[in-house]
């Protein structure tokens, strides 16, 4: 039985897994879920994220801090988490939303250790182009994220949105929490990460058939999804398969943006059954 390892989108942290983790232990399956590199407890705000009365114009400017964070650097921090928590053995994967790019890279770079690789709405950027290339691809047409960036992602070296402004979070809600119950969005609005660096979104990697695509493959395809339409997530499919010794196995869950938070339980369900 292969370990599952859950990994979050940008903004987000490993709490977001913590409802389809109690799901998957109900079924006898472990699972960690992670902190990508910048995120949940190795995220750092800009320190006008706290600056009050509140400067918008300082948070529109506010270059990132930290070290910098490439998709290289990601996934190899990403390939060691996974290495020790299988003990070297290959474990299941399960992507959300932009971790599919880091996840991908990482699939790469060591696809011994990956069981199978469950994409859940998630990019994957396997032509030999950065992320950020789909961002205003035809197939994007109707995302909700451009909308919520607070600062120009190129002056900011990042992709920065604003969750203290409440007005706001009607827009955050509709982009990634469509059905999640009033409670559970309102506290998860609360606990995303400002930032996530366009060292993940602009950094093109390339994957080969021999090594990523020698790993099994799901795609979750969420149909009420406002983040990444629907008829993006069919294109990454369609790159993935071209890249890959088999076909992408596809389920379609009829939820929004974020499964985990609104129906843990089918997601778990489809966790469970890519194993």
């Amino acid at each position: 039985m292969h370990n599952v390892i859950l990994v979050h989108g940008a903004w987000h942290g490993s709490w977001c897994w913590s409802l389809v983790a109690e799901q998957l232990a109900g079924r006898g399956i472990s699972s960690v879920a992670v902190d990508l590199d910048g995120h949940g407890l190795k995220s750092r705000s800009p320190a006008s994220r706290w600056g009050r009365p509140f400067d918008p114009a300082t948070f529109a400017t506010e270059r990132a801090g930290g070290p910098a964070i490439t998709v290289t650097s990601a996934a190899s921090t990403l390939a060691e988490q996974i290495k020790t928590i299988g003990g070297g053995a290959p474990c299941v994967v399960v992507a959300h939303s932009m971790a599919g790019i880091i996840v991908g890279a990482a699939a790469e770079l060591a696809p011994e250790l990956f069981a199978r690789l469950v994409y859940v709405s998630a990019y994957a950027p396997v032509a030999d182009q950065p992320g950020e290339a789909y961002f205003y691809a035809p197939e994007a047409t109707g995302s909700m994220v451009p909308s919520l960036l607070a600062a120009d992602p190129a002056a900011a070296g990042a992709l920065r949105i604003d969750t203290g402004d409440e007005t706001r979070h009607v827009a955050i809600r509709e982009t990634f929490y469509g059905d999640v119950d009033p409670i559970t969005a309102a506290a998860a609005i609360s606990l995303l990460t400002p930032d996530a660096s366009t060292g993940i979104s602009g950094e093109a990697f390339t994957v080969t058939t021999g090594r990523y695509g020698a790993v099994p493959h799901t795609y979750v395809v969420c149909t009420r999804d406002n983040a990444n339409p629907v008829a993006l997530q069919r294109r990454f499919i369609a790159e993935i398969d071209a890249i890959s010794t088999a076909p992408t196995a596809v389920v379609e869950l009829d939820s929004s943006h974020s499964p985990m938070l609104s129906q843990p339980a089918a997601l778990a369900a489809i966790i469970a059954e890519a194993r």
